[in-house]
């Protein structure tokens, strides 16, 4: 009956997220097996290796037991973000310096303070996850 088939459908969710979740992880670890530091140095490319590895462990791991959709294609949306800005910045670090630019110094006063303020309050989703390590 209509009953079935929306646990179907549920299901068939919860299989294409955990597919989703495993072809991140495994991308995950195929970016750190290849990377260099900008550096150039072999000791800061094996740190930071080390590093992504660890860091993405450690993320999934804490995040497992999520069973909420919404929390789940949160935390899919940070790891997609923190991929994309790492392999851009060449830095697997999460840096609260990819906040927002503040805009025009010309800007003067009310706009300028409350764009400072929004700034503030401006968390990015990829370090969400750093609230609660």
């Amino acid at each position: 009956g209509p009953r079935n088939r929306s646990y179907s459908s549920i299901k068939f969710m919860a299989l294409s997220t955990r597919s989703t979740v495993l072809s991140l992880y495994i991308r995950v670890f195929r970016i750190a097996r290849a990377w260099q530091a900008q550096t150039g140095a072999a000791s800061d490319s094996e740190a930071e290796r080390r590093y992504i590895e660890q860091e993405a462990r450690s993320l999934f791991r804490q995040n497992q037991p999520l069973t909420d959709p919404e929390s789940i294609r949160r935390c899919i949306e940070e790891c997609e973000a923190r991929i994309e800005i790492g392999l851009h910045y060449r830095n697997p670090y999460p840096r609260a310096t990819y906040l927002p630019p503040l805009g025009l110094a010309t800007q003067r006063g009310r706009r300028l303070r409350a764009q400072q303020r929004l700034r503030k309050q401006a968390k990015p989703v990829y370090l969400q996850s750093h609230d609660d390590t």
